[in-house]
């Protein structure tokens, strides 16, 4: 088995199997989890912007480099704003009148 074809295998399996894992995960986990996925992303920024500082121009690492940070960046923005959104769901309303209601 060629290397490419066990790569696509782990790539297949690691979805399947994020899937399933994602699927049963109650709503009060999904802040904390999302909370992790931004730290693992932050991560695959730094090595992104390794890659692609050690491309010497090849134009396949540059690529490769730029695709992989372009999905950590809309991860991690997308992460903290679902969890800006979440967050602001559960702060308290303001009055105007200063008094809850």
């Amino acid at each position: 088995m060629s290397a490419l074809t066990q790569a696509l295998w782990v790539l297949l399996l690691g979805s399947l199997l994020g899937l399933e894992l994602i699927g049963k995960v109650p709503p009060t986990l999904h802040t904390p989890l999302m909370s992790g996925a931004n730290a693992i992303s932050g991560i695959t920024v730094l090595a992104s912007l390794t890659l692609i500082g050690q491309a010497n121009g090849q134009v396949p690492l540059l690529v490769l480099g730029s695709l992989s940070l372009g999905f950590a960046l809309f991860n991690v923005v997308g992460g903290f704003l679902v969890t800006d959104r979440m967050l602001a769901m559960f702060s308290r309303k303001k009055t105007r009148s200063g008094g809850a209601r």
